[in-house]
């Protein structure tokens, strides 16, 4: 693993690494389709040209209007999703959630297992090529 970059911003950490970012949003957040803004800026910067994976740790409490995932699906050089969470609700959240992505999405009860997830979706893809 190489160099990381960290991304401190009023609703969120984001932790961008070679292969993958880890989004952590702020309790009570409200995330809508406008925040991608600032996503695309992250991933033009590191993964231009480049295949990654989105991690969402879900440790804090907040809201997504379902409608972020049909623009951020949008993002071309995205692999997939994973979402981490080990709560009930959070977990049904992100199964409703998924209904509205239509690329690898798989959700996980560890951010290790989420990492895993991510390393073999990309070594998947780049088998294919």
């Amino acid at each position: 693993m190489g160099r990381f970059y960290y991304y401190d911003f009023p609703s969120a950490e984001i932790l961008v690494f070679d292969d993958f970012l880890i989004m952590q949003i702020r309790e009570g957040a409200d995330i809508h389709p406008k925040h991608n803004e600032r996503l695309n800026e992250i991933v033009e910067t590191h993964y231009s040209g480049k295949q990654f994976v989105y991690i969402s740790n879900r440790v804090n409490s907040y809201s997504v209007d379902p409608l972020t995932y049909v623009e951020t699906e949008k993002i071309p050089n995205l692999a997939g999703i994973a979402i981490v969470t080990d709560t009930r609700i959070m977990r049904q959240n992100a199964e409703y959630e998924k209904n509205f992505f239509d690329k690898p999405y798989k959700i996980f009860n560890t951010l290790s297992e989420a990492i895993q997830w991510a390393h073999k979706i990309l070594t998947d893809f780049h088998q294919k090529q």
